[in-house]
């Protein structure tokens, strides 16, 4: 049956009682305060310390008040709405111990902050409380970072800033943009030979591709430049195409006959290293671990012919049982992930169009065909899991690379 406005009056009046008695509480310095106001089963997070039952909350209080003797909590705002209330309160203390505050000895500063909780109430008792808190300005007030603008604030920009960027120029490039609503990101040590596509999907993008897993965040970085990443739809499961997918928190696609691969082993089972010159044949198994994110749950499957983000998927089985290109017939734009290699993989040499590698072929006489296959499109621009793109004649490059390699 419905509530009634009455009903709803009646639980916004015992929410505010019941978080007012408890944060009297609070206020008093009562450290097991918690322990008094919260239900059985009540859960609470003071986020970014602590997150846990009500015993967790009262000894973390308990660790507050040995940290912050001279404790002076006050309730500023208290709104209450159905079994919801909001606690907008501040806290002024010296961090005098002689009991630490995580983990930190006393420094003797003094510190003023506001905060908010948002507390539910259920049977007269607090049920969940999320607390939150500007937790660089504790730390700079406690002394566990240095003052705004301070030189060695300033230093600690400098350094940060400078592993950022050796990190960006190691791990991934910035969007590149290569046609109409795509985008490419380039990764991998030191040569920059993984490609990672963006195309728009709305007001996203799609991520075909996901590389390895050293790019997870300079693709979670392009993904939010480009207004989010709607999904990620794998060209096949291998290590380094689906390496950063697990690290980027979004549905994830493949084709049906790649699912079993990409939730699993990534077509180890099939790949044979003993095909590889021996430098290679020791190297590749070691660096497929590095690059890998490993198993990735499978939310959706395309086939041949679906329609993904203005794109057409086309199967390109061979490499991988499940390996697809998208094509776009307006501009005759190819994405096709390992369908051709231009590079060599145990050189990282750039070079003509080739087959993929045999040692990491399903079937390579497959793969030969899908090359042909993709020939026949007549593509203006064909992009690579790899390296460089095909533009010009790539009818004919494609045609001479199923003959000859």
């Amino acid at each position: 049956m419905a509530a009634t406005e009455k009903d709803v009056q009646d639980r916004t009046t015992e929410t505010a009682r019941v978080v007012r008695a408890y944060f009297e509480e609070v206020e008093a310095g009562n450290a097991d305060a918690a322990l008094r106001h919260y239900g059985p089963r009540a859960t609470a997070a003071i986020h970014g310390q602590v997150d846990g039952d009500r015993r967790a909350i009262a000894d973390h209080f308990a660790m507050l008040h040995a940290a912050l003797p001279d404790w002076d909590f006050e309730v500023l705002q208290l709104i209450a709405q159905d079994d919801l209330a909001c606690v907008r309160w501040r806290l002024r203390a010296t961090f005098a111990g002689p009991g630490p505050f995580l983990g930190f000895e006393p420094t003797g500063a003094k510190i003023d902050i506001e905060g908010a909780d948002v507390v539910r109430v259920a049977d007269g008792k607090i049920l969940r409380l999320d607390a939150y808190t500007d937790g660089m300005t504790v730390a700079r007030q406690l002394g566990l970072l240095p003052e705004q603008g301070s030189k060695q604030d300033l230093g600690m920009q400098r350094a940060l800033n400078a592993r950022t960027r050796m990190a960006r120029r190691i791990h991934g490039t910035g969007p590149e943009q290569i046609a109409e609503g795509v985008w490419v990101v380039r990764g991998g040590f030191p040569m920059k030979t993984m490609n990672v596509y963006l195309v728009r999907d709305g007001d996203g993008v799609m991520v075909f591709d996901a590389g390895i897993k050293a790019m997870t965040g300079a693709i979670a970085a392009a993904g939010a430049q480009l207004g989010g990443i709607t999904k990620l739809l794998l060209g096949h499961g291998h290590a380094d195409h689906r390496g950063a997918a697990p690290g980027l928190g979004v549905p994830v696609w493949c084709h049906v006959d790649e699912r079993e691969d990409a939730e699993s082993d990534g077509g180890l089972h099939y790949m044979d290293m003993s095909k590889l010159d021996l430098p290679a044949r020791f190297v590749m198994p070691r660096m497929l671990k590095v690059w890998d994110g490993g198993p990735v749950p499978i939310a959706d499957t395309v086939k041949e012919g679906d329609t993904v983000a203005g794109f057409e998927v086309v199967h390109l089985p061979g490499h991988a049982p499940g390996l697809i290109g998208l094509w776009r017939a307006a501009d005759r734009l190819a994405l096709v992930s390992d369908c051709f290699y231009t590079l060599d993989p145990q050189t990282g040499r750039k070079g003509h169009p080739r087959l993929p590698h045999a040692a990491f072929n399903l079937d390579t006489e497959q793969a030969r065909a899908s090359i042909r296959k993709l020939a026949a499109l007549e593509p203006a621009a064909a992009w690579t899991g790899h390296a460089d793109p095909l533009t010009g004649d790539v009818r004919s490059q494609l045609e001479q690379a199923a003959a000859t390699t």
